[in-house]
Protein backbone atom coordinates (compact mmCIF):
# COMPACT_ATOMS: atom_id res chain seq x y z
CA UNK A 1 0.00 0.00 0.00
CA UNK A 2 1.33 3.42 -0.95
CA UNK A 3 1.07 6.34 1.45
CA UNK A 4 1.69 8.89 -1.31
CA UNK A 5 -2.00 9.85 -1.29
CA UNK A 6 -1.86 10.96 2.36
CA UNK A 7 -1.98 14.74 2.63
CA UNK A 8 -1.73 17.13 5.57
CA UNK A 9 -2.08 20.89 5.76
CA UNK A 10 -2.02 23.50 8.49
CA UNK A 11 -5.14 25.60 8.97
CA UNK A 12 -3.80 29.09 8.30
CA UNK A 13 -6.76 30.58 6.47
CA UNK A 14 -10.35 29.81 5.52
CA UNK A 15 -10.58 26.37 3.92
CA UNK A 16 -13.31 24.84 1.78
CA UNK A 17 -13.80 21.13 1.08
CA UNK A 18 -12.92 19.70 -2.31
CA UNK A 19 -16.26 18.72 -3.83
CA UNK A 20 -14.55 16.30 -6.19
CA UNK A 21 -12.33 14.80 -3.49
CA UNK A 22 -12.44 11.19 -2.30
CA UNK A 23 -10.41 11.52 0.90
CA UNK A 24 -11.67 11.31 4.46
CA UNK A 25 -10.64 14.43 6.38
CA UNK A 26 -9.60 14.54 10.01
CA UNK A 27 -9.86 18.15 11.07
CA UNK A 28 -8.08 19.05 14.32
CA UNK A 29 -8.92 22.58 15.41
CA UNK A 30 -6.99 24.77 17.83
CA UNK A 31 -7.68 28.39 18.75
CA UNK A 32 -8.34 30.91 16.00
CA UNK A 33 -11.17 29.14 14.17
CA UNK A 34 -14.45 30.97 14.66
CA UNK A 35 -16.62 28.11 13.38
CA UNK A 36 -16.81 25.17 11.01
CA UNK A 37 -19.76 24.84 8.64
CA UNK A 38 -20.65 21.29 7.63
CA UNK A 39 -23.51 20.53 5.24
CA UNK A 40 -25.00 23.99 5.93
CA UNK A 41 -24.86 23.49 9.71
CA UNK A 42 -22.58 25.79 11.72
CA UNK A 43 -20.57 24.50 14.70
CA UNK A 44 -19.35 27.10 17.20
CA UNK A 45 -16.83 26.84 20.07
CA UNK A 46 -14.77 24.22 18.26
CA UNK A 47 -11.33 24.81 19.80
CA UNK A 48 -9.45 21.61 20.76
CA UNK A 49 -11.77 19.28 18.90
CA UNK A 50 -11.52 16.84 16.02
CA UNK A 51 -14.12 16.50 13.28
CA UNK A 52 -14.23 13.32 11.21
CA UNK A 53 -15.48 14.19 7.74
CA UNK A 54 -16.66 11.83 5.04
CA UNK A 55 -15.92 12.74 1.39
CA UNK A 56 -19.64 13.32 0.90
CA UNK A 57 -19.64 16.21 3.39
CA UNK A 58 -19.44 19.79 2.19
CA UNK A 59 -17.61 21.93 4.73
CA UNK A 60 -15.92 25.27 5.29
CA UNK A 61 -13.63 26.41 8.08
CA UNK A 62 -14.05 30.04 9.12
CA UNK A 63 -10.78 31.35 10.50
CA UNK A 64 -9.43 34.68 11.68
CA UNK A 65 -7.01 36.16 9.14
CA UNK A 66 -4.02 36.42 11.46
CA UNK A 67 -1.59 34.15 9.62
CA UNK A 68 -1.23 31.80 12.60
CA UNK A 69 -1.80 28.06 12.42
CA UNK A 70 -5.06 26.87 13.99
CA UNK A 71 -4.61 23.14 13.66
CA UNK A 72 -4.31 20.55 10.90
CA UNK A 73 -6.32 18.94 8.14
CA UNK A 74 -5.28 15.33 7.63
CA UNK A 75 -6.58 13.77 4.38
CA UNK A 76 -6.58 9.97 4.16
CA UNK A 77 -7.75 7.72 1.30
CA UNK A 78 -10.01 4.77 2.12
CA UNK A 79 -7.18 2.31 1.48
CA UNK A 80 -5.24 3.72 4.43
CA UNK A 81 -8.24 3.33 6.74
CA UNK A 82 -8.58 -0.25 5.49
CA UNK A 83 -4.98 -1.10 6.41
CA UNK A 84 -4.90 -3.91 9.05
CA UNK A 85 -3.00 -1.68 11.49
CA UNK A 86 -5.76 0.95 11.35
CA UNK A 87 -8.99 -0.85 10.50
CA UNK A 88 -9.22 -2.82 13.75
CA UNK A 89 -9.58 0.37 15.79
CA UNK A 90 -13.14 1.38 16.55
CA UNK A 91 -12.73 5.03 15.60
CA UNK A 92 -11.84 4.17 12.01
CA UNK A 93 -14.81 1.90 11.40
CA UNK A 94 -16.96 2.84 8.42
CA UNK A 95 -20.10 3.36 10.51
CA UNK A 96 -18.41 6.27 12.26
CA UNK A 97 -18.43 8.12 8.97
CA UNK A 98 -21.98 7.08 8.10
CA UNK A 99 -23.66 8.51 11.18
CA UNK A 100 -26.38 11.09 10.70
CA UNK A 101 -24.60 13.43 13.12
CA UNK A 102 -21.14 14.72 12.25
CA UNK A 103 -18.70 12.89 14.52
CA UNK A 104 -17.08 15.56 16.70
CA UNK A 105 -14.55 14.57 19.35
CA UNK A 106 -13.49 16.73 22.27
CA UNK A 107 -9.99 15.82 23.39
CA UNK A 108 -9.40 15.02 27.03
CA UNK A 109 -7.23 17.54 28.94
CA UNK A 110 -3.54 17.23 28.14
CA UNK A 111 -4.04 15.08 25.06
CA UNK A 112 -4.11 17.98 22.60
CA UNK A 113 -0.34 18.54 22.90
CA UNK A 114 0.37 14.90 22.10
CA UNK A 115 -1.95 15.04 19.10
CA UNK A 116 -0.14 18.16 17.90
CA UNK A 117 3.26 16.44 18.14
CA UNK A 118 2.00 13.41 16.21
CA UNK A 119 0.54 15.57 13.41
CA UNK A 120 3.72 17.64 13.22
CA UNK A 121 5.73 14.44 12.79
CA UNK A 122 3.35 13.23 10.06
CA UNK A 123 3.71 16.61 8.32
CA UNK A 124 7.50 16.33 8.45
CA UNK A 125 7.54 12.73 7.23
CA UNK A 126 5.25 13.33 4.25
CA UNK A 127 7.73 15.83 2.84
CA UNK A 128 10.78 13.68 3.50
CA UNK A 129 12.61 10.98 1.53
CA UNK A 130 13.55 8.79 4.48
CA UNK A 131 13.90 5.03 4.26
CA UNK A 132 10.92 3.11 5.70
CA UNK A 133 8.81 6.26 5.37
CA UNK A 134 5.62 4.25 4.80
CA UNK A 135 6.08 2.17 7.94
CA UNK A 136 6.78 5.29 10.00
CA UNK A 137 3.66 7.05 8.68
CA UNK A 138 1.43 4.08 9.40
CA UNK A 139 2.85 3.83 12.91
CA UNK A 140 2.15 7.52 13.56
CA UNK A 141 -1.35 7.25 12.09
CA UNK A 142 -2.02 4.26 14.32
CA UNK A 143 -0.88 6.22 17.36
CA UNK A 144 -3.08 9.15 16.33
CA UNK A 145 -6.12 6.88 16.04
CA UNK A 146 -5.35 5.10 19.30
CA UNK A 147 -5.30 8.42 21.13
CA UNK A 148 -8.57 9.47 19.52
CA UNK A 149 -10.16 6.10 20.19
CA UNK A 150 -9.12 5.70 23.79
CA UNK A 151 -8.79 9.24 25.11
CA UNK A 152 -11.67 11.05 23.52
CA UNK A 153 -14.93 12.14 24.99
CA UNK A 154 -17.96 10.76 23.15
CA UNK A 155 -20.39 13.07 24.97
CA UNK A 156 -20.45 15.59 22.16
CA UNK A 157 -22.00 13.13 19.70
CA UNK A 158 -24.61 11.65 21.98
CA UNK A 159 -28.15 12.67 22.75
CA UNK A 160 -28.30 14.05 26.28
CA UNK A 161 -31.50 12.16 27.05
CA UNK A 162 -30.16 8.78 25.99
CA UNK A 163 -29.46 6.85 29.20
CA UNK A 164 -27.45 4.10 27.51
CA UNK A 165 -25.09 6.51 25.79
CA UNK A 166 -24.75 8.48 29.02
CA UNK A 167 -23.72 5.27 30.81
CA UNK A 168 -21.15 4.47 28.10
CA UNK A 169 -19.73 7.98 28.40
CA UNK A 170 -19.35 7.47 32.16
CA UNK A 171 -17.78 4.07 31.56
CA UNK A 172 -15.20 5.43 29.09
CA UNK A 173 -14.33 8.27 31.45
CA UNK A 174 -13.92 5.79 34.32
CA UNK A 175 -11.70 3.53 32.19
CA UNK A 176 -9.51 6.53 31.44
CA UNK A 177 -9.16 7.21 35.16
CA UNK A 178 -8.98 3.68 36.60
CA UNK A 179 -7.46 1.48 33.87
CA UNK A 180 -4.38 0.64 35.98
CA UNK A 181 -6.54 -0.35 38.95
CA UNK A 182 -9.68 -1.86 37.39
CA UNK A 183 -9.06 -4.62 34.84
CA UNK A 184 -12.38 -6.43 34.73
CA UNK A 185 -15.82 -5.41 33.49
CA UNK A 186 -17.22 -6.28 36.93
CA UNK A 187 -15.04 -3.59 38.54
CA UNK A 188 -16.57 -0.89 36.35
CA UNK A 189 -20.11 -2.26 36.55
CA UNK A 190 -19.94 -2.16 40.34
CA UNK A 191 -18.66 1.44 40.33
CA UNK A 192 -21.45 2.45 37.94
CA UNK A 193 -24.10 0.53 39.93
CA UNK A 194 -25.20 -1.64 37.02
CA UNK A 195 -24.89 -5.32 36.16
CA UNK A 196 -22.05 -6.70 34.05
CA UNK A 197 -24.59 -7.81 31.45
CA UNK A 198 -26.26 -4.41 31.17
CA UNK A 199 -22.95 -2.55 30.92
CA UNK A 200 -21.76 -4.88 28.16
CA UNK A 201 -25.08 -4.52 26.37
CA UNK A 202 -24.87 -0.71 26.41
CA UNK A 203 -21.22 -0.58 25.33
CA UNK A 204 -21.87 -3.03 22.50
CA UNK A 205 -24.89 -1.05 21.32
CA UNK A 206 -23.13 2.34 21.39
CA UNK A 207 -19.55 1.47 20.43
CA UNK A 208 -19.90 -1.81 18.55
CA UNK A 209 -17.44 -3.64 20.82
CA UNK A 210 -17.76 -5.21 24.26
CA UNK A 211 -16.69 -3.52 27.48
CA UNK A 212 -13.65 -5.76 27.95
CA UNK A 213 -12.25 -4.61 24.60
CA UNK A 214 -12.52 -0.96 25.65
CA UNK A 215 -10.56 -1.74 28.83
CA UNK A 216 -7.95 -3.72 26.91
CA UNK A 217 -7.48 -1.03 24.26
CA UNK A 218 -6.95 1.59 26.96
CA UNK A 219 -4.27 -0.54 28.63
CA UNK A 220 -2.55 -1.18 25.28
CA UNK A 221 -2.68 2.50 24.35
CA UNK A 222 -1.12 3.60 27.64
CA UNK A 223 1.49 0.84 27.37
CA UNK A 224 2.45 1.97 23.86
CA UNK A 225 2.80 5.56 24.98
CA UNK A 226 4.99 4.71 27.98
CA UNK A 227 7.21 2.43 25.91
CA UNK A 228 7.69 4.99 23.14
CA UNK A 229 7.82 8.26 25.06
CA UNK A 230 9.15 7.57 28.56
CA UNK A 231 12.57 6.64 29.93
CA UNK A 232 11.11 4.18 32.43
CA UNK A 233 12.29 0.58 32.35
CA UNK A 234 9.84 -2.03 31.08
CA UNK A 235 9.56 -3.33 34.65
CA UNK A 236 8.68 0.14 35.94
CA UNK A 237 6.09 0.60 33.19
CA UNK A 238 4.63 -2.81 33.94
CA UNK A 239 3.91 -2.05 37.60
CA UNK A 240 2.88 1.58 37.04
CA UNK A 241 0.16 0.37 34.66
CA UNK A 242 -1.15 -2.21 37.10
CA UNK A 243 0.23 -5.43 35.61
CA UNK A 244 1.06 -8.16 38.09
CA UNK A 245 4.49 -9.04 36.66
CA UNK A 246 6.82 -8.20 33.75
CA UNK A 247 6.20 -11.66 32.29
CA UNK A 248 2.44 -11.13 32.24
CA UNK A 249 2.89 -7.61 30.82
CA UNK A 250 5.00 -9.05 27.99
CA UNK A 251 2.44 -11.82 27.34
CA UNK A 252 -0.50 -9.37 27.38
CA UNK A 253 1.21 -6.83 25.13
CA UNK A 254 2.38 -9.41 22.57
CA UNK A 255 -1.02 -11.10 22.50
CA UNK A 256 -2.76 -7.86 21.55
CA UNK A 257 -0.13 -6.17 19.37
CA UNK A 258 2.00 -8.99 17.95
CA UNK A 259 5.13 -7.40 19.44
CA UNK A 260 6.89 -7.80 22.77
CA UNK A 261 7.43 -4.55 24.73
CA UNK A 262 11.18 -4.44 24.00
CA UNK A 263 10.56 -4.83 20.25
CA UNK A 264 8.13 -1.87 20.20
CA UNK A 265 10.60 0.26 22.15
CA UNK A 266 13.37 -0.49 19.64
CA UNK A 267 11.17 0.04 16.57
Amino acid sequence: MSTEAIKIARITQEVVSDKEGSHFCFCWIQNGVTSIEIDARSYQNVSNSIFLLNPRHSWKIHKQHDGNSSGYLLYLPKEVLDHPLISKLHISEVQLFAAEEIPKINLAPGIEKRIEVILEMIDELIGSHLNHKEDALLSLLHTFFVYCDGQCNIKSIMAENNAKKALVYQFKRLVNQKFSEFHEVADYAQSLNVSNKYLNQCVKEVLGVNAKKVITEQRIMRSRHELKFSDKSIKEICFSLGFSSPDYFSYFFKKHTGLCPSALRQA
